[in-house]
């Protein structure tokens, strides 16, 4: 991804929305693993286009938002296509922990998912049926940039994109107008806010990582600030040595905001951070736009703004995280007519307009998507990712998943906790898991 633009897929003026499908209410990982997709034989040709078939859909999205806007969209693709599309839901963490079981179990035809490495990952096991045919439909409803984020290493489609969005600061306006505070462009100034923010008696960051990937946000922007786009994507692909200077660095500068985080982090989820903010007990919050589910309260919503991770040393602020979101197709899909058709629809316009009425907290990607209804923070949002000279899709999706899982998050949840990283046993881990791909 050496192309920004391109290689998020954004165009000015579009957004896209943050990994959450759709779904029907919560069932264990186990109960996941046991809707085998069997409920209807595996249609052909246009067999699904007659009606009468199921589609099964696994998903993490267990947030109250998202859940209910896809099953808006499988609603309005059962209307019109007289399939059926039964979801089944687990809480987000335990499907993505578990997603490697899952898929080698007995997974459901369709599955929420990402952009980047963890996308190319499963297609290039096997574990996931290319949607070429839905692409031959749909595609010039995409940019190229998405076209690229969708395709497999073997050159085929696996993803259909729903969304992407910026990570970068949260903050109430009316907060720092009554305290007088003005968005910082540095670091430097960055930190001489938090210390204002906290002679106020405020949390200046809102921070939370009792699920463990939040904290990758932080480190994500820290080394793309001081070392630039192409060493976090180097870093993540261990084409850069963890045990360096660079490295290093990243987590000295870290260590200059501990005191200004939640102290409480690792024992909150982002959502119990999203009401700090929104409770102004917290100045400002590092998190992905779909921070916005959270705040009910139309003043509240209202008053939300946002800006990018200030700048540092490499690149200014021309790289910005923007993971892209969407749903693939399973092994269990393949052949399957009806799942197919579902991606089509979920590559039109209809089936964005229809999750953007109820989940605004993320953007539509599909060309011809109405955007008249974008609230004036999305287009913040959208104009932030459109300007970026580089986009990321955030560290546990560019690296290798074992990296993420095994090893980055307890290594950032010690850090957190006290201050301190060991880069030669990061290194050693990372050697150890590279080379075993």
């Amino acid at each position: 991804m050496t192309n920004p633009l391109s290689a998020t897929g954004f165009v000015p003026g579009r957004l896209t929305r943050r990994s959450l499908f759709a779904l029907t209410g919560g069932v264990s990982l186990a109960g996941l693993a046991a809707c085998t997709g069997t409920t209807a034989p595996a249609a052909s040709g246009s067999a699904a286009a007659t009606g009468g078939q199921t589609v099964t859909v696994g998903s993490g999205a267990s947030d109250d938002v998202p859940k209910r806007a896809y099953q808006a969209v499988f609603d309005a693709y059962t209307k019109k296509s007289g399939n059926t599309v039964k979801v089944n839901t687990v809480p987000h963490n335990d499907f993505q922990n578990n997603i490697n079981s899952y898929l080698q179990g007995s997974p459901d035809m369709a599955f929420t998912w990402f952009a980047g490495y963890r996308m190319r990952y499963y297609a290039a096991k096997g574990l996931a049926t290319p949607m070429d045919d839905a692409w031959a439909a749909v595609g010039s409803s995409f940019s190229d940039g998405l076209a690229k984020a969708s395709t497999g290493d073997d050159g085929k489609k696996y993803l259909m994109p729903m969304y992407n969005y910026p990570w970068g600061f949260f903050y109430r306006k009316s907060l720092w107008t009554d305290k007088g505070y003005t968005v910082p462009t540095t670091f430097d100034a960055l930190k001489t806010l938090c210390a204002k923010m906290k002679s106020d008696g405020l949390i200046p960051i809102a921070f939370a990582d009792k699920d463990g990937w939040p904290a990758m946000g932080t480190f994500d922007y820290l080394n793309m600030r001081l070392n630039g786009y192409q060493f976090h994507m180097d870093l993540c692909a261990h084409k850069q040595s963890w045990n360096q200077q660079k490295v290093k660095d990243v987590f000295d500068n870290w260590k200059a905001l501990l005191p200004f985080q939640d102290p409480n982090a690792l024992g909150a989820t982002w959502q119990e951070a999203a009401k700090s903010l929104g409770d102004k007990k917290s100045g400002m919050y590092l998190l992905g736009s779909f921070v916005t589910q959270q705040f009910t309260d139309a003043t509240v919503l209202a008053d939300i703004d946002f800006f990018p991770f200030p700048a540092m040393a490499a690149e200014g602020m021309d790289a910005v995280e923007a993971p892209i979101d969407g749903i693939m197709l399973s092994s269990k899909a393949k052949g399957n007519a009806a799942a197919m058709d579902l991606m089509k629809f979920l590559g039109t316009p209809a089936a964005e307009d229809t999750y953007y009425s109820i989940d605004n907290s993320n953007l539509p990607v599909v060309k011809g998507a109405d955007l008249s209804k974008l609230t004036p923070l999305n287009k913040k949002c959208a104009d932030t990712i459109a300007n970026a000279k580089s986009i990321s899709q955030f560290f546990d999706r560019d690296a290798l998943p074992a990296m993420a899982s095994n090893v980055m998050i307890p290594a950032l949840q010690a850090f957190v906790k006290d201050g301190t990283v060991d880069t030669a046993n990061l290194e050693a881990q990372a050697k150890s898991l590279y080379a075993s791909q």
